[in-house]
């Protein structure tokens, strides 16, 4: 009996070294590689005709599908949201209109209300891996994020290449040009001047808002949007591969974090580094040196199982010491933390550092999770906190 099941832990133990050993080794490869970082074959809304955004909730024609042409050739899926009283103020028309995808968004009432309102405002919304426009939490999100404003406040959201109904495949680069093209259609499309656009990311949008953010920041001349807000945000993809478990219980790699040698030689066969630390730090030092105004406000919850709230700290810290001639050291930072830090007690903590030019708020909540947080009233407040900081007549 007790060889028997000594044989059969031995089987079992080899078996599960031998699949984990083929599962690096897949990791090292481009292809399973963008699998793992974009999941964007998992839909999580096959079942549901992303033309029809009633079925998420949204009055009839709050929303119109459409897409957005690229660079590169392909057509990115998106949505144009309403903001609510708006929608009820013009709602016997937007009735009028046939529903589902539109070929032309430029004939329709929604756009025009955007492009023709000078007080119009609009959130781009740069959303995380897998699903689509209409998954999860992402609707929820879109409502929390014109709720501030509900007249004023739209929101543009889109799938990068080869998620959903967008065509392609994922790759950094390509995202990267995906959401150059959506903000080159906000600009000259909607019209809506940067000081009027606000980059929402979160989790992988995080990534893809800063990216965007410093690519425009560093043109000439320097083109800055009214802000970024990030929640659960991550420092970079390797680093992140250090602590992240799929649904915040089964590790892919960050067993090997154990070993560094080990780790980092793994860390050099990754194709799509997502590096937010160094970008965001670019970002804010260009700003710093052109005196452009700029905001970012990075918001995690402490309990988000998918991403550790530390990477926000990490973040801050980059973004922060970009300000700081000499530099200083991730502790010194946090010392000086400890003295600025508002506690909120069970709704989390905050702090602010701030510039002659720019404003970064670090805001830690007890509890959200990695989704549940984006339709939560903080993400309301600090999108209207930034629009009324650019302009303190919008109300």
């Amino acid at each position: 009996m007790s060889n028997t099941l000594l044989k059969y832990v031995c089987i079992s133990t080899t078996t599960g070294i031998t699949l984990y050993i083929t599962l690096l080794g897949l990791l090292t490869t481009a292809s399973f590689q963008a699998h793992i970082i974009y999941l964007h074959k998992i839909q999580l809304t096959w079942s549901s005709d992303l033309n029809t955004p009633e079925i998420f909730g949204f009055p009839h024609n709050q929303v119109t599908p459409f897409c957005i042409p690229t660079s590169h050739g392909e057509a990115l899926y998106a949505w144009h949201i309403l903001p609510l009283n708006l929608y009820r103020e013009h709602e016997a028309s937007l009735l009028a209109e046939p529903p589902g995808f539109v070929p032309d968004i430029t004939s329709r009432l929604a756009f025009k209300l955007l492009r023709e309102d000078p007080e119009a405002r609009l959130v781009l919304h740069f959303h995380g891996a897998a699903g689509t426009v209409g998954s999860g939490y992402r609707p929820p999100n879109y409502r929390a994020l014109s709720a501030a404003q509900p007249r004023k406040i739209h929101v543009l959201t889109f799938d990068y290449g080869g998620f959903g109904r967008s065509a392609g495949t994922p790759s950094e680069r390509g995202v990267i040009l995906d959401a150059r093209a959506v903000v080159d259609w906000a600009m000259n499309d909607a019209g809506i001047a940067p000081s009027r656009i606000l980059v929402f990311g979160q989790s992988l949008g995080t990534a893809v808002g800063i990216a965007v953010s410093e690519h425009f920041a560093l043109q000439s001349p320097p083109v800055v949007f009214a802000g970024m807000v990030l929640v659960a945000p991550f420092v970079d993809v390797v680093t992140l591969m250090a602590t992240y478990r799929v649904a915040g219980t089964i590790p892919l790699v960050s067993p090997l974090a154990r070993f560094p040698r080990l780790f980092m030689y793994l860390g050099t066969f990754v194709r799509d580094t997502w590096a937010s630390k160094d970008r965001i730090a670019r970002y804010v030092s260009a700003n710093e040196d052109t005196g452009e105004k700029y905001r970012i406000t990075l918001i995690h919850a402490e309990d988000d199982w998918d991403i550790s709230w530390q990477h926000t700290p990490m973040l801050f810290w980059h973004a922060v010491n970009a300000t700081v001639p000499a530099g200083m050291t991730y502790d010194e930072l946090e010392e000086k933390k400890d003295e600025r830090r508002k506690d909120l007690g069970s709704a989390g903590s905050v702090v602010e550092w701030r510039t002659e030019n720019g404003v970064m708020r670090e805001e830690i909540l007890k509890y959200g999770l990695h989704d549940v947080i984006m339709s939560y009233p903080v993400i309301s407040l600090a999108v209207m906190r930034i629009f009324t900081a650019v302009d303190t007549s919008f109300k």
